[in-house]
Parts: C-alpha cells; sequence; structure tokens
C-alpha cells in the first residue's frame, strides 16, 4: 500500500498527463482543469484505502469526465453543452497504453503560454495545470495570498477563453509565432527557481527543476530547433552552480568564491554538448549566446582563467539580438576584466535611465569601483543595491560587501 506522501507524487505527475487528455476532448481548458481538481480530492480520498488503479492517468481522465459530464448536463440552458455532455459519453475509456501514446503535455503548455496572457499569469497557470503544483504552492514561491494567486489563475483560464484559444499542438507559422512566449515563460520559471526575487531563500529548486522538465519534453518534441535546445543548455550550466552558490545559512557565495568541485560535472557535459550541437543549425538566438556565456564559465578552471574576451565578444552579439540593459551589465563586467574597470564603469554609464534605481545596476557599480580602486563610492553603491532588493540572500550578501570594505578602510586609517 503506498503511503499518502507517494500517493501525492503521484497525483501531482499523472493530473497534468489527465489534464491533457480532458482538455482536448472537451475543448475548454477552464471547465477541464476543475473537473480534474474534483478528480484528485476524490482520488486522495480513496487511493489511500481502495490502493491505486492500475492506470492513474486513466482513472482521472474517467472520473473527470463523468464529472464533467454532470456539470453539463445540469446547464441546460446551453445547447452546446449539453451536445458536448453528449460527445463525453461516446468517447471511449483511454487505456494507460493510449494515453501515454497521446501525451498531450506539450500542447497544454503552448495553451498556458498563449500570447493574450501576460507573463506572470502564464507562469502561473503553467505551473498549476503542467506543472501540477498547488494553488498554495504556486503563491508560496511568488509571496503572494493564495486567494490572490487563485483569482490570477482564474483570470488566465477566462482569458484563454475568451481568445478562442483550442487545445491543439500549433503547427508551421503559427506554433514559430507561440515558441517564443513559451520558450519565455520556461526561461523566467527558471529563473525565479534559480534566483528568487524576493524572500528568505536565494532560489526555489523545485520550481527551476519544473522549468529543466518542461524543457526537456519541448526538446524531444522540437529536437532540431537550436534556441529550445540552448534553452534547455542555459538551465543545466547554471543548475550545475547551484551547491556552490550558498554558504552556511543559505548566504550567498559569488560566482568568483564558488568552489568549482562541488560544481555537477554530468550536468556541464550535458550542457556543453547541447550547446555544441545548435551551432550551424540555423540563425544564433539569445539563448543560444547565453549557453554559450554559460558554457565558458563552467568549462573555465577558476575565476581569473574565465576567457573573458570570448565572453566579452558572446554578450557583444547578445546585446545586439535582445537590446536587454541587463546584458548590458554583464558586458560592462566582463569588459572590466578584458579592458579594466574604467571600460566597465563607461559601459554602465549609458544604462543608468533605462535601469534606474535597479538594484543590479549599483551591485555592478559598486563592484567595479572597487575594482577601481574608488572605496567610499563602491561602499555607497554597495548600500544603495541592498536597499533596493526584495531578496534577503541579496541583501545580506550586499551589507556584508559594504561592511568589508569600511573595515578595510578602517585598518588603512
Amino acid at each position: 500500500m503506498m503511503r499518502r506522501g507517494e500517493i501525492e507524487g503521484l497525483l501531482r505527475d499523472a493530473a497534468p498527463q489527465a489534464l491533457a487528455v480532458l482538455a482536448r476532448r472537451c475543448g475548454d481548458f477552464a471547465d477541464a482543469e476543475d473537473a480534474i481538481q474534483e478528480a484528485m480530492l476524490e482520488a486522495s480520498s480513496q487511493w489511500p484505502a481502495r490502493g491505486v488503479p492500475e492506470s492513474p492517468v486513466g482513472w482521472l481522465v474517467h472520473v473527470a469526465s463523468r464529472r464533467l459530464t454532470d456539470r453539463l448536463r445540469g446547464d441546460s440552458a446551453r445547447r452546446r453543452r449539453e451536445q458536448l455532455a453528449a460527445d463525453q459519453q461516446q468517447q471511449p475509456a483511454l487505456g494507460a497504453d493510449e494515453i501515454s501514446a497521446r501525451d498531450d503535455s506539450l500542447a497544454l503548455i503552448f495553451m498556458c503560454c498563449h500570447p493574450a496572457l501576460t507573463s506572470a499569469s502564464a507562469i502561473a497557470l503553467t505551473l498549476r495545470a503542467v506543472g501540477g503544483l498547488s494553488t498554495a504552492e504556486i503563491a508560496a514561491a511568488f509571496l503572494v495570498p493564495e486567494a490572490t494567486m487563485a483569482q490570477r489563475i482564474s483570470r488566465a483560464k477566462q482569458t484563454i477563453k475568451a481568445a478562442g484559444a483550442t487545445f491543439a499542438m500549433p503547427v508551421g507559422e503559427e506554433r514559430e509565432q507561440r515558441l517564443r512566449p513559451v520558450l519565455r515563460v520556461l526561461y523566467l520559471i527558471f529563473n525565479e527557481g534559480y534566483l528568487s526575487s524576493r524572500g528568505e531563500q536565494l532560489g526555489r529548486p523545485d520550481l527551476a527543476a519544473e522549468a529543466i522538465r518542461l524543457t526537456r519534453a519541448l526538446r524531444a518534441a522540437l529536437p532540431n530547433d537550436p534556441e529550445v535546445s540552448g534553452l534547455l543548455a542555459l538551465m543545466l550550466l547554471n543548475e550545475a552552480r547551484r551547491l556552490a552558490r550558498t554558504g552556511t545559512g543559505g548566504s550567498l557565495i559569488s560566482l568568483a568564491d564558488q568552489d568549482r568541485s562541488l560544481w555537477d560535472r554530468e550536468l556541464i557535459e550535458e550542457g556543453v554538448e547541447l550547446i555544441a550541437s545548435c551551432w550551424g543549425r540555423g540563425a544564433i538566438g539569445e539563448y543560444q549566446l547565453q549557453a554559450a556565456i554559460a558554457a565558458a564559465h563552467d568549462q573555465s578552471a577558476g575565476y581569473a582563467e574565465t576567457d573573458w574576451r570570448e565572453i566579452l565578444a558572446l554578450y557583444g552579439l547578445l546585446e545586439r539580438l535582445s537590446k536587454s540593459p541587463m546584458v548590458g551589465l554583464n558586458r560592462a563586467i566582463a569588459a572590466a576584466m578584458v579592458d579594466g574597470p574604467e571600460a566597465g564603469l563607461a559601459l554602465l554609464e549609458p544604462l543608468a535611465d533605462s535601469l534606474a534605481d535597479h538594484h543590479r545596476l549599483h551591485a555592478t557599480r559598486a563592484h567595479l569601483l572597487e575594482l577601481a580602486g574608488d572605496q567610499p563610492a563602491a561602499i555607497e553603491e554597495f548600500e544603495r543595491a541592498a536597499r533596493g532588493t526584495n531578496s534577503l540572500p541579496e541583501q545580506r550578501y550586499l551589507q556584508t560587501q559594504a561592511a568589508r570594505l569600511r573595515a578595510a578602510r578602517h585598518e588603512d586609517l
């Protein structure tokens, strides 16, 4: 007999597959999602006592279909739904083999990342529908009340319905148009898991792992798309450093000070192979370039041995493609390592308006000012950066840097 915790894990894995099947059958994502949630509640009460069915996905689809049919029958004022209920009755039950052969998870991802949704709503909906996370877990990850997250997810489902989205894997030109938002959402989910924007923890390993899982599934369906491979490579190459990024009490450790023996060499090898396989297979995209930069860091013996000229050149290409000021920050750091801190500081000047009071601008400037020997200005910038972040590990790290420089100045005096 499986323990309740094991059953909860099984339900988390089975629910997205069941939702994909039911959404394809009924054509209404919101109704299908509600019905699957009801089926999961029934499973959590029945399976511990009666045992897990041979096909958990099939069981969820069957129970949810019955719930959906009952609901549609009750809405006698809408003939379309009555017809849909009849169609549901005529659908044959799906066995385990048929369900696994018709896994619609990717179509579900594309639906959750519909262009009509904001990034925040798309992330929440993707984690709920495809990742199997509960509303409470998603709310906790983004530090908002559960009721607020429930409303966000509900509005997202209504938006998809109003947009007339159909449950199907897009093809051709439509897939190309929809692929970029999908990649963007997966990238944002990973980033939040790798370096949380707020809270007491530096990152959320569960979110990062979920982003990697979903991106692996996307690459399995689109193995020849270089940007999909590039995104997966980027995630793996960054994830490889996770254990080395935190010290005692969850304190942040900078890339320069990390113990590289803690880096996951298997993930690095896989990421490097992925990015190598991308080159020469079409236009080079943003994720491929970011992965190439991550590979340059991960393959170096140490921070001082890093090929900063290669990284600077890659950031130059990336900046032309993305026009992102955050890329400009990283390019300034690489320029400082190649041509000196003054060169990096000069590259920060054009970014002042676009980033305004973003803490990363001040943290980068503080780092370069320290390299240039201007300790008083560096202390001021570290303190300003610390005041601007909602991540407690980052805040403590920046405050520590300011205190270190202050102590060094006191000794010099």
